[in-house]
């Protein structure tokens, strides 16, 4: 059985930088980390293959800095790992990095079930599993919060909703977006963390994949942001005084003038 996990490395929530001529996220020298629902894919990854023997694989597609967060992953307990890094994929909406994604995997040949976080901290869309899944053309099941069993070339799964969850089987291969409620990451293991220092990273750059340029990067993006600005602070507002039914009475009249 052969595992991949999608994972994907994020700026700090507290340092985050905009190029201002292509309204993209800076990524390069920010301190990062590593998607935190991706970090319950891989504990996932791990466990599976811990239960079944399966073969492990994380991918990610960033500049060279997001070996970091192989390296990380594979101190989990991952098996092998893989970067996708070319400035030709620079600037990739969520499209274009799942089409990406999608052909990296087609690169790495056999696999049983791919794992995602259910969403980035980064850009919060929640589209690349699916879009994964979509350019593979195999089925998916989102916001996955527990695996109950895989045999006989079937998984079943518990999908979280509002209240309660489905149980829902899928044949492999398949994908899934892995809610927080699925389990605890572990912490890696020093023996974990001298193995991943060690380990060799594969990359793969336009020449390997050797892709569509036209369904890559920035200029093979359907979606762009056009603009990004700081909205300008609210006025400050007034406080009423007076008994409940003479304040309801001026909160009234103040709805009334915003309305007219």
């Amino acid at each position: 059985m052969n595992v991949i996990v999608c994972i994907k490395q994020v700026p700090q929530t507290t340092d985050v930088k905009i190029n201002p001529q292509t309204n993209t996220l800076i990524r390069e020298g920010v301190e990062s980390i590593i998607n935190p629902f991706d970090m319950y894919a891989i504990e996932e990854g791990v466990r599976i293959k811990e239960k079944y023997g399966a073969n492990t694989t994380v991918i990610t597609m960033g500049p060279p800095q997001a070996e970091e967060a192989l390296r990380e992953a594979l101190s989990m307990g991952i098996d092998e790992a893989i970067l996708i890094s070319d400035r030709a994929y620079a600037g990739s909406d969520t499209w274009a990095t799942s089409y990406t994604l999608a052909n990296a995997i087609r690169k790495i040949g056999n696999f049983d079930l791919i794992l995602c976080g259910k969403q980035a901290s980064d850009g919060d869309t929640a589209q690349v599993g699916p879009g994964i899944s979509s350019h593979l053309d195999i089925p998916q099941v989102t916001y996955v919060k527990r695996i109950q069993q895989i045999k006989d070339n079937i998984i079943r799964v518990e999908r979280m909703m509002e209240e309660g969850y489905h149980v829902i089987e899928s044949p492999l291969p398949c994908l899934l977006t892995v809610v927080k409620e699925i389990n605890e990451p572990r912490l890696p293991s020093l023996k974990g963390m001298l193995r991943a220092k060690q380990a060799k990273i594969t990359v793969w750059t336009q020449k390997e994949l050797n892709l569509d340029p036209q369904h890559i990067g920035l200029s093979g993006s359907p979606t762009q942001v056009i603009k990004i600005f700081t909205p300008a602070p609210r006025a400050g507002g007034q406080i009423l005084s007076g008994d409940p039914e003479e304040i309801a009475g001026k909160l009234l009249e103040l709805l009334k003038s915003e309305i007219s």
